[in-house]
Formats: C-alpha cells, structure tokens, sequence
C-alpha cells in the first residue's frame, strides 16, 4: 500500500504532553526507522528524545530517521577560524534569539542547496515547527546585515541537547556567525553536544564530528537524564530565548569561557 506524500491526515494529533513510541533505532540497520504519521508537537518531541528526526521529500510520506553515524559538535571541539575570527570582530553582523523564527525557516527553505533536488521544509515542516516555536520549544538564531535578517538556524533543545535542524545565509558567513553566536550560548549554559544530524563541509569547519548511532543514543540518554533533575520546562529552557538570554541585537563575543579560537 502506497502512503500519501506528508502528514498521515488519519493518524491522532498528539499534544505536547503526549508521546509516541517509534522502534528502537539501535535495533534497525538502515537511517529510516519509521514511516508516516504526523508532524504534531508530541510527535516531534517524541522523535527527538529516541534519536529520530523527520527527514523526506515532498512527495513522500514522513520518514522518520536517524543516521549512523551521526554528526555532532562538542564544546571543546568548537571551532572559530582566524578568519571568521576577523570577520566577526569587524562587527559586520549583529545577532538575536527567537526574533523571528519564521523569517529563519522560511529562509532555510528558499535557499538553494547544491546536489539536492528542492527543499525538505515544505509548508507541513514550517507549520509544525512554527508551532513548536509557539509553544516555547523550538528556537531560531538569527544574524542580521544593516539591519535585515543575512542568515540564521534553528532547532530544539532537550536537556542538555540541542538538535539543529537547518541554516541558511543570504550574505556570506551569516550562517555561521549566527550558528556561532548560538553554540557560544548554548555551552556556556549547559548543553553538552549539539546534534548536526548528518555530514557537511560547512559544519565540519565549525568543528563537527561523526559518531556512531550508538554512541549517539548513549550521550542523548544522558543528556535527557538532567530532566529528572528539576522542573523540566527549566531545564529544556522552553520559551523565548531573546527574553531568557538577552540576546537582542547583540555583538559577536567569540570565545566561551576557558575556550581558546585556533
């Protein structure tokens, strides 16, 4: 049987407050895991906290997937350029946290990928995780050039995890001042790993490194496990990250505290 292209229209609504078990990725030897459903908060959120992401054409179904390996960027391996570096300190960029998440997503969607056929952010994935933004989970950074958004990212943290989802720039480097600017906060405040989901020379400049799935489930788990720990909305710092970190048209700082750039 042949399943529709996108959200499964059948299949229930899950709020953020519900999950859904998927089959245990550790146990599958291909990336796809599962197939259809929907793009509803508690499916999202659900994906996220078992290793899985939603990752398919517009022509497809939901493929929810999780690759082995896995491609991260730890704190220590973060990575600022000499020339980024000087780029970043002519202050050419200024920066802000959920600003507008849309403009980012819809940025991330338009921009033109070499060696990919169109854009996996269809108006399913934009609505989805528009609502997610509503809903204080997911996040955008944004870069801004006299004054217009130049690039940014986005994604969604859990725990002391943080997974990224896509990145765009309509000027060079904005992509990754923005996502910079971001990883700087997100270490100096806890998290342990950003996820990068899958290889890119880009994120491979920025200090990104392949692990196995299983390694990745093991460092996710404990990431998680700081949940239990307090209030989990605290801990999963829901909500608008401009209000929570201050960062509203702020200046590059490039170094974390202790952390050398090479």
């Amino acid at each position: 049987m042949r399943l529709r292209p996108g959200p499964d229209p059948q299949f229930p609504y899950l709020t953020e407050y519900h999950r859904f078990d998927f089959p245990p990725p550790e146990e599958s030897p291909d990336w796809v895991i599962a197939i259809g459903g929907n793009l509803s908060p508690g499916m999202l959120l659900s994906a996220y906290e078992q290793g899985l992401f939603p990752w398919y054409n517009q022509e497809d179904p939901i493929l929810w997937q999780s690759p082995d390996p896995r491609f991260v960027i730890f704190p220590e391996k973060l990575h600022v350029s000499a020339s980024m570096e000087k780029i970043l300190r002519q202050e050419i960029f200024t920066f802000a946290l959920d600003r507008d998440f849309t403009g980012v997503i819809r940025g991330c969607g338009t921009i033109d990928r070499p060696g990919q056929g169109g854009t996996w952010i269809t108006e399913d994935i934009i609505a989805a995780y528009g609502e997610l933004h509503r809903l204080g989970w997911a996040h955008s950074a944004e870069s801004y050039r006299d004054g217009e958004l130049a690039g940014g990212c986005y994604g969604v943290r859990l725990g002391n995890a943080f997974i990224g989802e896509s990145m765009f720039a309509r000027s060079p480097n904005a992509s990754k001042a923005a996502f910079l600017q971001l990883a700087k906060t997100l270490f100096a405040d806890g998290v342990s790993f950003i996820d990068c989901q899958v290889h890119t020379d880009h994120l491979e400049s920025l200090g990104g490194e392949e692990i196995s799935r299983k390694e990745y489930l093991k460092l996710l788990k404990e990431a998680l496990a700081v949940r239990g720990e307090g209030d989990q909305d605290a801990t999963d710092r829901r909500g608008n990250w401009g209000e929570r970190y201050g960062l509203v048209y702020t200046q590059f700082s490039p170094c974390l505290p202790g952390q050398k750039n090479n």
